[in-house]
């Protein structure tokens, strides 16, 4: 009984303890902010959403294989709530942030990769630590809701579009939520 006992209070310890280091306990904290203009290379994608992270890994390393270009924020643009949308007919864009002093090389980008700018707008922003894969899951638990309430307690649309943004370098996930009146 004693080792069931121990073994049960050293795994809620670890779980405790790994919903602390991913996030868990994060204040999750909306502001309406003119963001934007990045450059984006990226690929149409329809399904499920959990299989993007698949291909922003692919298109990160035939960016930086194929055309020597190095990006350290991945980022996904989600069309369509998951609640309302079946898996297979999910759209997004799933792509990485290309750094300014790569821009000329987008030029020779091929093999589907399409580039674009992403639009300078008003957006509702927050951010998340990334600590690891599992900092994603915790993320989409918190800042989902904190986004609809603050939408919803503040007159604005919930539809729209949002973007994820894995930002490396500075080990955090921006969401950016279209604002539709």
């Amino acid at each position: 009984m004693k080792i069931l006992f121990f073994t049960l209070s050293l795994a809620l310890i670890l779980a405790i303890a790994i919903y602390v280091y991913f996030g868990g306990l994060k204040k999750i904290s909306c502001r309406i902010e003119n963001q934007g203009g990045e450059l984006l290379a990226y690929k149409p994608m329809t399904g499920d959403y959990s299989k993007s992270g698949v291909l922003m890994d692919e298109i990160y390393y035939t960016l930086l294989n194929n055309y020597d270009i190095e990006t350290y924020c991945g980022f996904g643009i989600y069309f369509d709530n998951p609640k309302n949308v079946e898996k297979s007919k999910l759209r997004s864009e799933i792509g990485c942030i290309v750094e300014k002093r790569d821009s000329s090389k987008v030029l020779q980008i091929e093999e589907g990769i399409q580039v674009k700018t992403f639009p300078v707008n008003s957006y509702l922003v927050t951010e998340f630590p990334y600590k690891g894969k599992l900092s994603v899951l915790f993320s989409l638990m918190k800042v989902y809701p904190c986004i609809n309430k603050y939408l919803k307690n503040n007159g604005y649309n919930t539809h729209g579009s949002i973007m994820e943004i894995y930002d490396m370098k500075n080990k955090k996930i921006i969401y950016r939520k279209e604002i539709a009146d």
